[in-house]
């Protein structure tokens, strides 16, 4: 049953990495395409954390693995905050 809910949580996580991808390529301006994809990705990861800590064989494991979540998170919200504060610096204005 584990390896079930694995699987499953494992094949969402990698449907929510690609529905940002498709995202950051369709949509239509920098700031939609940083809402999408940050969302996305950071739910998408977790998803794939989720599904590997319940294959973790040690709780060192599960912690080097929520650390590494972490750390996207971290990264991914600083990314997003310089290029939306880029954009904005070059004078694009946000969606209306």
């Amino acid at each position: 049953m584990t390896s079930v809910a694995s699987a499953a949580l494992l094949g969402v996580g990698a449907a929510f990495l690609l529905t940002g991808t498709i995202a950051l390529l369709r949509f239509p301006d920098v700031f939609t395409r940083l809402h999408a994809l940050t969302k996305a990705d950071n739910l998408g990861v977790g998803l794939i954390v989720a599904g590997l800590i319940l294959r973790a064989e040690s709780p060192a494991t599960v912690g080097k693995l929520v650390a590494v979540w972490l750390l996207v998170l971290l990264a991914s919200a600083t990314g997003a905050y310089a290029i939306a504060a880029r954009a904005l610096r070059e004078g694009r204005q946000w969606p209306r």
